[in-house]
């Protein structure tokens, strides 16, 4: 993977792909490049001016775009099965790709429509269900994959299994790497009974290293905290690279030719640069650690996956 970059996506011309969080930075960023290549692209994002707006940016920019936005909250799991069913007059029964992108980052203590923890609940939970909902349409489809976003900061925190939605404590960063955390662990634990299903779906991870999106300001800018979204804003312009830098690992696991499953994909030098194998906490690769996550998941959402 060598300086590998957005000329190496191969054609994507008749395959379909879902990108979350698709109306701005990387999600935004993905979707057009997969476009590009010839992709039929659905935006899926919570916001409907932003996602509408996204939809006709991408229009502009790629003229030939067979692209589409349909609202997705990530953090309401009815907003969830509403738009896993809304996709049955898409590429008929297949998906090939689905990007689990978006996401939140470092808030105050938030609850989702459901009543978890926000970033919990919209990182881990939102793509736990949606990724189960739509299920049976990659497992029908030959060569697809699923790619989930984690972070290098998920090297922070370990899951609470006692605490999942930070009831008992809160602390934003801490609970943002054990989201980005379980992010990770989420994709060992698909991988593995994929393959005891003898299913050929991939699933991979990735992450932008630092790259300069909403995602760094949203937190502060809900507080009101001025100053500090004037620091994170200058850290944006002057050390993090850009949406196209950190969306390159993200595109590599989705397309690039011999990609293994499980793999976690991010900036060689951890920062920014081209995408290669990334380093990933210990605790991101037990087996027991995923099977108790799962199980939750499964209680939280009321999603139970079918791989047969």
């Amino acid at each position: 993977m060598t300086r590998w970059n957005t000329s190496h996506i191969p054609d994507q011309t008749g395959r379909s792909a879902v990108v979350t969080g698709a109306n701005s930075g990387l999600g935004y960023v993905t979707a057009r490049e997969l476009a590009r290549r010839g992709a039929q692209v659905v935006l899926a994002c919570r916001n409907e001016a932003r996602g509408g707006a996204a939809l006709d940016r991408l229009r502009s920019e790629v003229p030939t775009a067979e692209a589409e936005f349909r609202p997705l909250d990530l953090a309401d799991l009815a907003s969830v099965r509403r738009f896993a069913a809304s996709l049955d007059d898409v590429a008929g029964d297949r998906l090939d790709l689905l990007i689990n992108n978006a996401g939140v980052m470092a808030l105050p203590y938030r609850t989702t429509a459901d009543g978890f923890e926000m970033q919990f609940g919209t990182n881990h939970l939102g793509h736990f269900a949606l990724t189960g909902l739509l299920l049976p349409r990659l497992l029908a489809t030959p060569g697809a994959r699923v790619v989930t976003v984690s972070s290098m900061l998920h090297v922070l925190a370990d899951l609470d299994y006692d605490d999942l939605n930070s009831e008992r404590s809160y602390r934003r960063w801490i609970a943002y790497a054990r989201s980005k955390s379980a992010n990770l662990l989420f994709v060992h634990e698909l991988s593995r009974r994929l393959a005891a299903a003898g299913s050929q779906l991939l699933a991979a991870a990735a992450h932008p290293g630092y790259a300069a999106t909403n995602l760094q300001t949203a937190g502060v800018r809900m507080e009101g905290r001025s100053s500090a979204e004037r620091v994170v804003e200058l850290a944006n312009r002057f050390i993090a690279q850009s949406p196209e830098g950190g969306a390159l690992g993200t595109l590599c696991a989705a397309t690039a030719p011999h990609m293994r499953p499980d793999s976690f994909i991010g900036p060689r030098a951890g920062l920014r640069g081209a995408p290669a194998k990334s380093f990933r906490a210990p605790w991101t690769r037990k087996d027991a650690n995923g099977e108790r996550l799962w199980a939750a998941s499964e209680q939280l959402t009321g999603v139970r996956y079918d791989f047969s």
